[in-house]
């Protein structure tokens, strides 16, 4: 394939990967705890037509090589886990993290995910469970006679039992950080796995050094934004069109030199 060509053809999927990260940005912005993506890019190996060049006699100048690059590609899509905005609820069972960290949750096969999403609800065993049904690590359990559930900022859930006019501390939710968040494996349903980029989590109580604090009756949202994402959206379409029209440009230029060869 000509150079041209395959360099705007590299242009064209750049641009079409950049469009399916914003699109998922864009279905996801009422998705509570989502953390918006970015792609990245870098180019390709150059080819050097010329190499650098000395010109003169004691007082050289040395000019440049003369290289012509091959195009881009995909390096990374990056996760960007900026700050989403705490919305009041007045839900006792919805709880927004401010601040660093990610609920623990208990997977499927025995492993734990982590999440932004703190609607929480109760499972028929009477355990605080996220909306896909995992459990909330460590455990805790709600007493049938419950009543007046509570979190605290710093994850200590109480229930008023009976005629009791105190609360009761019935077990004290964990988060965990991590050095890198954005080396993490995104699993759907809001859950994300640790990977060696991300580093091991470091556990900890909620408002503890590092750590965020909880906000009960609220859920962060999406730190998607919108107009910035329509945006960015409007510029890879018309990065798209410039490289379809470089590959036409390059495709007519051809032509025309197999002609005067003819």
């Amino acid at each position: 394939m000509d150079p041209a060509l395959r360099a705007a053809a590299t242009g064209m999927m750049a641009q079409q990967t950049r469009t399916e990260v914003i699109a998922n940005n864009l279905a996801n912005v009422n998705t509570a705890g989502f953390k918006r993506s970015r792609a990245q890019f870098e180019d390709l190996l150059y080819q050097t037509i010329q190499g650098s060049q000395v010109i003169g006699g004691t007082e050289a100048e040395t000019l440049p090589a003369i290289q012509v690059g091959r195009g881009t590609r995909l390096s990374g899509v990056q996760r960007l886990h900026e700050q989403g905005p705490i919305e009041q609820t007045g839900r006792n069972l919805d709880v927004a993290i401010e601040g660093e960290g990610f609920f623990q949750v208990q997977l499927p096969n025995g492993e734990l995910g982590y999440t932004r999403d703190g609607s929480l609800q109760i499972s028929d065993q009477g355990v605080l469970v996220t909306g896909a049904g995992y459990t909330i690590q460590p455990p805790i359990r709600i007493p049938q006679d419950g009543a007046e559930l509570t979190i605290s900022k710093t994850g200590v859930v109480s229930i008023r039992r009976g005629n009791d006019i105190n609360p009761t501390e019935i077990g004290r939710i964990e988060i965990a950080r991590f050095a890198n968040p954005s080396g993490l494996l995104n699993l759907g349903q809001n859950l994300l796995a640790p990977t060696t980029a991300s580093g091991q989590p470091v556990v900890g109580f909620p408002d503890d050094e590092g750590m965020g604090r909880l906000q009960q009756g609220s859920l962060e949202g999406s730190n998607v934004e919108i107009v910035q994402e329509m945006v960015e959206m409007i510029a890879a379409q018309r990065a798209y069109e410039i490289n379809s029209k470089s590959i036409k440009t390059a495709d007519e230029m051809g032509q025309i030199a197999n002609n005067i060869k003819n």
